[in-house]
């Protein structure tokens, strides 16, 4: 594995600092509600305008077509400028956007793929359904096809920033007689089609993250269907794959800036007698944790960069940073004190946080799951019924 970067490398990383340095948005970004929504469109046509606006994406689609390891480089300068993330428009530039790119048709790419880039819709996934979280093949929702229309009827569970989306990435079961991996459809739904219902769900933490989705009649294109009908299972692991590649880099960097927020709160609350010996030790184990798991996303690019291919051990950073991030959280209430019971107060992003990052053991797989994929496609071992 090669550590060094090269000239250009650094030369961007001064360039992508530089420009953060005078374009990172002094206000807070909202928690939640439409304000969340105009805040995440504006700051990506900053980025946009600023020449940010797809570090990986393909010139031709508006762009900057650069490198794995300078797309790392982007997330560690966006961490260390403590930029906002892409917010609700992660769904947009990180799964949909790849996916369009990779199988649409030519006229759903010159469609959506400006809108995405230039901060003008945000998108939403329905995949999970109440029967198919983990078990994604077990999702039963319907289109049934009338003339050049799906007609779609079911429900979608734990659709993120649904309330807010323009558009949906869906899997829908369009032949039930086919099985469990087949006759899946991958199909893009226009949030403001009639038949829609949206209930937005409201988490421990206090936020409306999550909804459930309703669709009863729906009627949909067949020219929004993106890949061949039935072959939508194929399409969905394209999704997955950049999903996994791209959130586990940001989220593995976001963390270790984490981390470091977490030791200065810490500095603030000394004591008479200053930290804790027990607790300074599991500060330094949590910032070496954070930089393992750096290290390991730039393994994988190195893996990537010299043409070996990335399978199922790309799972292995996901669990790694999921479960990190609870110890981090578990760590800083304990660093709060009787100040963790204060929803309002100067800590309030920790406690929500807490709260909140529950979900990383659980979205996407839960750890279970990939402990049984690392068991059995990377391990070798036999397959637990």
């Amino acid at each position: 594995m090669q550590f060094d970067f090269s000239t250009d490398e650094q030369q961007f990383r001064e360039k992508a600092r530089d420009w953060l340095s005078g374009n990172v948005p002094k206000e807070r970004r909202p928690p939640r509600g439409p304000e969340m929504r105009v805040f995440d469109l504006a700051w990506q046509k900053a980025k946009c305008e600023g020449g940010f606006g797809a570090i990986s994406w393909p010139k031709e689609y508006g762009g900057c077509e650069l490198s794995p390891v300078e797309q790392m480089i982007w997330y560690e300068e966006l961490s260390r400028a403590r930029a906002p993330s892409v917010g609700c428009l992660s769904i947009a530039l990180n799964h949909a956007g790849p996916t369009v790119m990779a199988l649409g048709t030519s006229e759903q790419k010159r469609f959506h793929l400006p809108k995405i880039l230039q901060g003008d819709v945000v998108w939403c996934q329905g995949f999970s359904e109440p029967g198919a979280g983990s078990d994604l093949a077990g999702l039963r929702m319907r289109a049934e096809i009338d003339g050049d229309q799906l007609v779609i009827n079911g429900q979608k569970l734990w659709t993120s920033h649904a309330q807010y989306a323009d558009y949906q990435e869906t899997l829908v079961r369009t032949d039930p007689s086919s099985g469990r991996h087949k006759g899946i459809t991958w199909v893009i739904i226009d949030m403001k089609s009639p038949g829609i219902t949206i209930r937005p769900l409201r988490t421990i933490a206090g936020d409306e993250h999550f909804n459930e989705v309703f669709y009863d009649n729906v009627r949909v294109p067949m020219s929004n269907i993106v890949g061949e009908l039935n072959e939508g299972w194929k399409v969905a692991m394209t999704t997955l794959a950049n999903e996994r590649a791209g959130a586990t880099a940001n989220h593995g960097v976001e963390l270790g800036e984490l981390v470091e927020q977490l030791i200065d709160m810490a500095r603030t609350r000394v004591g008479p007698d200053g930290l804790d010996d027990a607790l300074v030790s599991r500060l330094a184990k949590l910032r070496v944790e954070a930089a393992a798991l750096r290290s390991v996303s730039y393994a994988m690019i190195s893996r990537s960069n010299r043409g070996l291919p990335i399978g199922a051990e790309a799972t292995l950073p996901f669990l790694f940073f999921g479960e990190l991030q609870q110890r981090v959280r578990a760590t800083a209430l304990e660093v709060l004190g009787g100040e963790m019971l204060e929803f309002d107060g100067p800590w309030d992003s920790w406690v929500r946080g807490f709260l909140g990052d529950r979900m990383y053991v659980i979205a996407g797989g839960s750890s279970e799951i990939r402990r049984n994929i690392i068991a059995e496609r990377v391990l070798g071992l036999p397959r637990s019924y």
